[in-house]
């Protein structure tokens, strides 16, 4: 592992952006907080402040709902085609890959994580969603649904409509891309929103909100509200004229959101955390599961609710697993995220990196042998090394609990029959993986897995068609994919007698 800092030189968007003074999107218009209150963000590599945003609160959030439904309910936006918004989106699209260069420094500045990374993934995946639901746009049919009942005949249907107005809040490990997951599918079928993104990462979000009127979204179709959790998120989860929240973020919060959608029992879609296995059978073939499971938990410093952070391996390669682990942790260059030469960020912020450090003592307290990692780095900026645990028992909390950084406890196995139960001993179920030579072998384990997602021969494998959500206590529902306009949608009978 190596820190570097090359001289870097921001885009020159970026640094205008950074320079001016930011304000929320409300009713099509940029305005400050009814409080007039800001706050900083900042940069995790540094801990310098990037800028300041407005420090929105439950008024804010009011007047955003307001504007949502007035668009939702009066505005041009009811009388919009399908195949307008789904031209809007693509058009939307069109402008996240015009900026590509200006949103993937954003996102690294704000993040941390490398612009490589950024670059490759972050942006061009957010383009991608809103192509993806452009298409859908037009595609959002009901049925006809023949009528049994005697003495007389009937034309029955069935219509799948918008579900009104949308809160919409998301975490700070994806900002760019949990915002297309969120907007794409409820712009595609009509909804209105407001997006309250984390207060750690709000600039992408803002960015986009730019991108979003030049697009020519009608206003109010799209409000943006920066402000913290406690305050305009639960404002937002509550508020009794919102029709759905949608929240990806802890599972902790997530009972907290669903206690606040209950006033007016507005639906709900949640995407929570994980404690992902990681299993990799004797018959793997190790030159691809020894990188993949490397990556799997230190990939966004393994700030990712699928992180792989619990790996199962077979007990006769395990040692060669646990070696091979280790030596590619060398691989890592560290350091500040806008250096395209490193390609291990920094956490989000100080809260994080003491989180994280907390449960690094725990599992030295607790008897966990560090093989590799196991401290911060530096005085500057939220770095820890990435860390390799064994000993472990299933009792310790750096296996039953979410740590969301760069550290993976490994444990052996030997039953290859018992080991579904050992993966999902968990009150998780987001995302699971197997390793195997064995296509009997990797199929039942993927039937076995109680997880939204199983990987086989892979890892942290996405795309804008294919489902993403948790079983258990991961979440409710399904993001990406047609499986999402279930989330923003009713489903209306109709039945006339002909």
């Amino acid at each position: 592992m190596a820190t570097t800092l090359a001289p870097v030189h921001l885009n020159r968007k970026v640094e205008e952006f950074l320079s001016q003074k930011r304000k929320m999107l409300i009713g099509g218009q940029w305005v400050e907080a009814a409080s007039g209150k800001t706050f900083d963000t900042f940069n995790p590599a540094t801990g310098e402040v990037l800028t300041c945003v407005p420090e929105g609160d439950r008024e804010d959030i009011d007047r955003a709902v307001k504007a949502a439904r007035k668009a939702f309910e009066e505005g041009p936006w009811p009388e919009v085609s399908p195949a307008q918004r789904g031209r809007l989106l693509l058009k939307l699209a069109d402008l996240v890959d015009k900026n590509h260069e200006e949103l993937a420094e954003l996102e690294t500045l704000d993040n941390g994580k490398p612009v490589f990374f950024s670059r490759i993934a972050d942006v061009p995946a957010t383009a991608d969603m809103f192509r993806y639901f452009g298409g859908w746009a037009t595609k959002v049919e009901g049925t006809t649904v023949p009528v049994s009942m005697p003495g007389a005949k009937y034309l029955a249907y069935t219509l799948r409509e918008p579900i009104g107005v949308v809160g919409q809040i998301i975490p700070w490990n994806f900002p760019l891309i949990m915002a297309s997951w969120k907007l794409a599918p409820a712009l595609a079928v009509g909804c209105t929103v407001v997006l309250k993104p984390a207060e750690q990462t709000p600039l992408t979000a803002l960015r986009l909100g730019e991108l979003i009127l030049e697009a020519g979204f009608p206003e109010g179709v799209v409000n943006i509200v920066t402000g913290f959790g406690e305050t305009a998120g639960a404002a937002l989860a509550a508020h009794s004229h919102v029709d759905k929240i949608a929240f990806t973020g802890s599972t902790e919060v997530g009972k907290l959101i669903v206690n606040a959608a209950s006033g007016n029992l507005k639906k709900v879609s949640l995407e929570l955390g994980g404690k992902s296995p990681n299993i990799i059978f004797p018959d793997a073939d190790l030159k691809n599961a020894i990188p993949g499971s490397a990556n799997a938990i230190f990939f966004n410093q393994g700030q990712c609710c699928t992180a792989g952070s619990r790996l199962f391996v077979h007990k006769n390669i395990f040692d060669e697993v646990i070696d091979g682990v280790a030596a590619f942790t060398k691989n890592f260059r560290i350091g500040p995220g806008i250096d395209p030469a490193n390609n291990l960020g920094p956490l989000i912020s100080q809260e994080q990196l003491d989180r994280v450090c907390g449960y690094l003592d725990s599992g030295a307290k607790e008897g966990a042998k560090t093989v590799v990692g196991g401290h911060k780095i530096g005085d500057k900026g939220y770095f820890v090394e990435p860390t390799l645990l064994v000993d472990v028992r299933p009792d310790m909390k750096v296996v039953r609990e979410e740590i969301f950084g760069p550290v993976v406890a490994a444990i052996p196995f030997s039953d290859p029959n018992e080991i579904a139960a050992s993966a999902n001993a968990t009150t998780y179920g987001l995302a699971a993986a197997v390793w195997t030579r064995d296509l009997s072998t990797a199929h039942r384990m993927a039937a076995k897995l109680r997880a939204g997602t199983v990987w086989i021969n892979c890892y942290n494998v996405f795309d804008s068609a294919l489902p993403f959500g948790g079983y258990k206590q991961s979440g409710w529902g399904r993001e990406m994919g047609h499986d999402a306009l279930e989330l923003y949608t009713e489903v209306k009978a109709v039945c006339a007698q002909i």
